[in-house]
């Protein structure tokens, strides 16, 4: 669904001359006030074990249900990436964030309720003080270990993810060999 479809009252006077001007921007005739969507920001964190292996999750609730991805979610409006990290893996699988590294960011485009939101997602590379997990079972459907180069890149819930951990993946060989 477009935003012009959802977003109809100006933000700021509530006037409902509220005009698209582009796909992502919107102009109000009452009080001149310019509108933009922007990327939210998200955050994931690629966690391997001693082995090499990388922790998977399976998707509890859309969007991806079903499918896998790695830990993470959005960044609130008052939180680094490095905290909100620390949250997510505390939140979905019960890990103790110790250190991130930047990886990549990648665009993503986040259905939610018939509404496909421009999402920014930052990836990293993550150790954690022990990996016993104790997934949330609202949010994860349970988890696997893999390593890297055995991943299957169509079962990853989005596109973001699907390269972050092909990204990852071209490390670890490199490094390897």
């Amino acid at each position: 669904m477009d935003f012009d479809q959802v977003v109809r009252y100006c933000p700021r006077c509530g006037s409902g001359d509220f005009a698209a001007t582009s796909a992502r921007s919107f102009l109000c005739g009452g009080c001149g006030f310019h509108f933009h969507i922007n990327a939210a920001t998200a955050v994931v964190g690629i966690v391997a074990d001693h082995e090499g292996r990388v922790l998977l999750i399976r998707r509890a609730r859309d969007p991806g249900k079903g499918k896998f991805s790695v830990p993470g979610g959005f960044v609130d409006a008052d939180e680094t990436a490095e905290a909100a990290l620390a949250r997510e893996m505390r939140e979905e699988v019960g890990l103790e964030l110790t250190s991130c590294t930047y990886l990549c960011s990648c665009p993503n485009a986040y259905a939610y309720k018939g509404v496909v939101f421009p999402v920014l997602d930052l990836a990293f590379v993550c150790t954690v003080r022990s990996l016993e997990v104790r997934e949330d079972a609202d949010e994860v459907g349970g988890y696997t270990l893999r390593r890297p180069a055995e991943v299957d890149l169509d079962g990853i819930a989005f596109p973001s993810v699907r390269r972050a951990l092909e990204l990852f993946r071209n490390q670890q060989a490199q490094h390897a060999g």
